[in-house]
């Protein structure tokens, strides 16, 4: 990592470096930050078998209401939707509005971005 240091004319101190060297420090404050949130309890792992299972499920929804042991009446019921309406947005056949997204998430104890399917149909397990 070469770093150069110079003073501004107003007589602040700047740092050049390389962008990727930049990203490096970005990636690793990241790092930091996520071990800190998983050692405080905030941050959720999952395992080898979940990732599988995440990557398995027809949605993302699909999968956290299985990780959290609900059945679908019990999610529907804690979300105020009915059974049969959870069952086609688990399945990918209805999209919900953002107001029953944000029940479901309520319930799940997860974010919206978490239950939301990617537009491309590809997710993200990280």
């Amino acid at each position: 990592m070469t770093i150069q240091t110079s003073i501004s004319p107003d007589g602040q101190r700047l740092v050049t470096m390389s962008a990727e060297d930049y990203q490096d420090l970005i990636d690793a404050r990241d790092a930091e930050g996520a071990m800190r949130a998983v050692a405080a309890g905030t941050l959720q792992i999952l395992s080898g078998a979940d990732v599988d299972a995440y990557l398995a499920a027809a949605t993302p929804l699909a999968f956290w209401r299985r990780h959290r042991g609900l059945t679908q009446a019990d999610l529907a019921n804690a979300a105020a939707v009915s059974q049969p309406y959870l069952a086609q947005l688990e399945a990918g056949q209805r999209e919900g509005s953002v107001s029953v997204y944000r029940r479901l998430a309520r319930s799940l104890a997860v974010s919206v971005d978490e239950l939301l399917p990617d537009e491309a149909g590809v997710r993200d397990s990280g």
